[in-house]
């Protein structure tokens, strides 16, 4: 595996401080902020006035003035004869005399000439942070080839608050030379004025929930939005024991256009299953359960099977099988299209510590010998992020109990075949369904892991949130700002949170105006529903609450974004066995603010990556994103995605500039938003991203950086060769020996609950549990003291 090494400076004035940036900003829309934009004056090191060398790598590589310029008498070109790995780039000067100074918040046109020999080029951006200095900032446009004068312009992102000055620079990452001139960088002046409230002013702030007229049929726990705005809810046998013995499992596809349901046939028990959209839009299903849990006998099963989805014909066909089962497993699809999936329970109720991969080449699941194996048990439904240079972050989040061993996150490096742990997450054992995103947009590489609790210990769920910045050399979580706090029905009545109570089993949804919507959740193990909801601001880093959803949102429910903007919850299924089959509704504060921007006409639905694609609209806009579809389930969606999209722009016609990388915005169907300065999106166009079919000269490579490149956690690569993880039957933390199947009577009760028969039995009855037969003669929880079969009787509360 190559080193990944940070990027240096090779000359230049070195880091500023925040004391030597008490500078006023330039004004706005005048002359080019650039200093000496043409390489004319000359400065130190053999480099221009207020231009250094920079880069990272093991490459061999000059830096040139040269005479061909596009006007005056010099420019600047980088060459790259040899490279493994790494960039070269003439960037502006980090120093206080050069750097431009600009405005938070603000957007600025850069724009350039140049000649390239290597499609491997792209415009790169760095900020000047008050707190923590220079850092890397995004990529804006790769440039095309082009042996003769042209010309690029694009447009940045607003900046971000606690900057203060910009850098940029042509970064070269393929052999081959890149020659630039004639830099600008003008403010863009300011033109939308503040939005119109178009509802009451409690809406406009917080938005609004309707609860919809039409029930979802299925008692479905995945949701999967596909490419032709339709939803897929896959229940499989529902967590309801009666239908998997009757054979009867049910999908359903729901159409928001008209809010119908079409009941779809299912070959097999998908509760419980991993999914993803393939690159095709196809979705992928894997494996499900062969069996429930039977009291002192074995736990939940997997099966080996696994189905595509198509929505075209709404049909479901087999695949080749897996090489393990695995109920409940990760699905993370790759840079390359392939999908790798981790964990779950066996066909033998054990932990499956076989990794398996999809390859999209083959249309098929490789055989064991492969695919590279740690023989690791990553434990149920862990959340595995796809990382901007191809490895695997495993946030913490996962789904029962406690976390895997260490310090309850990693990185996984597959090429490599090692594991490295990664510190910094609270309480890391608590952190059973929680949720993590990995934020917008996909190129800040942040990862916000929110809430959860322990299904085992069933303590109060927590309000923790946690924050990972995967840029840094060795990145380390730290604390976020506390969930707020909500109303919990504790079976009597909602009433407030109270204390460090927050929750578990909480959604996330990627919004297009780039917050992070969280909702629902519950405070225990399949019990005492929370409602809250907030809008998470990645900028500010900030929580701020809106209208919660008026119906219940806790074990087996899933929030997910719609192609229009809109928010849709599904699901509830609570330790009495029962589902809520209601379906809320979001609309976002920024759907009553006016008039909303559309995308009058997309050009090419096929785009590719590197490309350049032009869109029209019918006003002016301020960004415009990729947001990956939802695949979700039990709180873990770690495909979701928001890929910000750099604009140029000409009037109504703007261009939009496609990430080189793969990793950052995998192959596959997006949702196209453009949004404007107000934060109000469009309704979504749909495109298609793909790789070309084979690489030519003229095809660009990803620009990968160096993050993540130091990690100094504990290093672990392939363990001993072994079949399974041995787990308890009960990982469920429901114990069978009460009620059926699809009942839950938890193997711990709340701290808030007395250790006695009468304080379990108050609870069972206050949270609507009902006759309860007591399976077999073991009576672990003390709930059947007369032994007349039946738990919590009058006589077993008052003998």
């Amino acid at each position: 595996m190559n080193k990944r090494r940070r990027r240096t400076a090779l000359a230049g004035v070195g880091a500023l401080t925040a004391g030597l940036l008490l500078t006023s900003p330039q004004s706005a829309e005048a002359a080019n902020l650039v200093k000496n934009p043409g390489f004319e004056t000359a400065g130190t090191d053999g480099m221009p006035y207020c231009w250094e060398k920079s880069g990272w790598g093991d490459n061999d590589f000059s830096f040139e003035t040269v005479a061909d310029a596009h006007s005056g008498g010099k420019a600047m070109k980088v060459t790259l004869t040899r490279r493994v790995d790494g960039d070269r780039k003439a960037l502006v000067t980090e120093s206080t005399d050069c750097a431009p100074v600009v405005s938070v918040g603000k957007q600025y046109d850069l724009g350039l000439w140049y000649k390239s020999t290597t499609p491997d080029t792209s415009i790169t951006l760095f900020r000047h942070d008050t707190t923590a200095g220079w850092q890397y900032w995004t990529d804006l446009k790769t440039l095309d080839m082009a042996s003769s004068w042209t010309q690029a312009t694009v447009r940045t992102p607003g900046v971000p608050a606690g900057t203060d000055r910009i850098t940029w620079g042509v970064s070269v990452y393929g052999t081959g030379s890149a020659t630039t001139d004639d830099y600008t960088m003008e403010q863009v002046p300011d033109t939308v004025p503040p939005p119109d409230c178009t509802a009451t002013g409690q809406i406009c702030a917080n938005g609004s929930w309707t609860v919809q007229p039409t029930q979802n049929p299925v008692r479905s726990m995945h949701s999967v939005v596909l490419s032709n705005g339709k939803v897929l809810l896959i229940a499989g046998s529902g967590n309801n024991e009666e239908d998997f013995a009757a054979g009867t499992f049910t999908s359903a596809v729901y159409d928001p256009a008209d809010g119908s349901y079409k009941v779809i046939p299912t070959p097999k028990d998908m509760f419980c299953a991993g999914h993803v959209q393939l690159q095709d839009g196809r979705v992928l299903v894997i494996s499900g359960n062969k069996a429930y849990a039977v009291p002192g006998g074995h736990g939940y099963e997997g099966f080996k099977d696994s189905y595509i989805f198509d929505p075209k014909t709404e049909t479901y066909t087999k695949t080749n099988d897996l090489n393990d089962g695995h109920w409940y497993p990760s699905a993370t699809e790759l840079g390359n299209g392939d999908v790798i999936t981790f964990g779950g329970l066996r066909e033998d109720s054990t932990g499956s510590v076989t990794a398996e991969r999809w390859s999209d080449k083959d249309q098929r699941w490789l055989p064991l010998s492969q695919v590279n194996q740690t023989w690791s048990f990553w434990g149920l439904y862990p959340s595995m992020i796809l990382m901007q240079d191809g490895r695997l972050f495993y946030s913490g989040s996962h789904v029962f109990g406690n976390n895997i061993p260490g310090t309850g996150s990693a990185v996984y490096d597959y090429d490599a075949n090692t594991i490295t742990q990664i510190p910094g997450l609270q309480n890391k054992d608590e952190r059973d369904q929680s949720a993590s995103v990995l934020l917008p947009p996909a190129q800040d590489q942040k990862v916000l892991t929110i809430g959860g609790g322990n299904i085992d210990s069933n303590p109060d769920a927590n309000r923790l949130t946690d924050v990972i910045d995967l840029k840094q050399p060795n990145p380390s979580y730290v604390a976020g700002p506390p969930l707020p706090q909500g109303t919990v029905d504790l079976g009597a009545g909602k009433v407030a949170e109270t204390g460090n109570q927050g929750k578990m089993y909480v959604s996330t949804v990627l919004l297009p105006d780039g917050k992070v919507l969280e909702t629902g959740g519950a405070l225990h193990n399949r019990a005492n529903s929370v409602y809250e909801t907030s809008l998470y601001d990645p900028v500010a880093n900030r929580f701020d609450p809106v209208a919660a959803d008026p119906e219940s949102r806790g074990y087996h429910s899933s929030a997910f974004l719609l192609p229009d903007g809109r928010v849709m919850a599904t699901g509830d299924n609570p330790g009495n066995g029962t589902w809520n089959h209601n379906v809320s509704i979001y609309s976002p504060p920024y759907l009553f603010k006016g008039y909303r921007p559309a995308i009058t006409s997309l050009i090419n639905q096929e785009w590719k990556y590197g490309d350049t694609q032009r869109i029209t609209v019918d006003r002016p806009i301020a960004k415009a994103e990729l947001i990956r579809p939802a695949a979700v389930t039990h709180s873990s969606d770690p495909n979701q995605r928001f890929v910000d999209l750099p604009l140029s722009v000409s009037g109504n016609n703007v261009d939009l500039n496609v990430t080189s990388n793969p990793n950052l915005a995998p192959p596959g169907w997006y949702m196209l938003f453009a949004v404007d300065a107000a934060g109000v999106p469009s309704v979504a166009k749909w495109v298609h991203l793909t790789g070309p079919a084979a690489l030519s000269a003229s095809e660009p490579s990803a620009h990968v950086h160096s993050f993540a490149d130091s990690l100094r956690g504990k290093v672990a690569g392939a363990g001993t060769k072994r079949t399974a993880q041995k787990v308890s039957t009960t990982i469920s933390g429901c114990d069978r020996h009460y009620g059926s199947a699809n009942v839950c009577v938890p193997t711990v009760f709340p701290p808030q609950v007395k250790k006695t028969a009468a304080a379990r039995c108050a609870w069972l009855k206050q949270n609507h549990y009902g006759r309860l037969k007591v399976n077999g003669g073991d009576d672990p929880l003390g709930l059947n003291r007369n032994r007349n079969g039946t738990a919590c009787d009058r006589g077993d509360v008052n003998s």
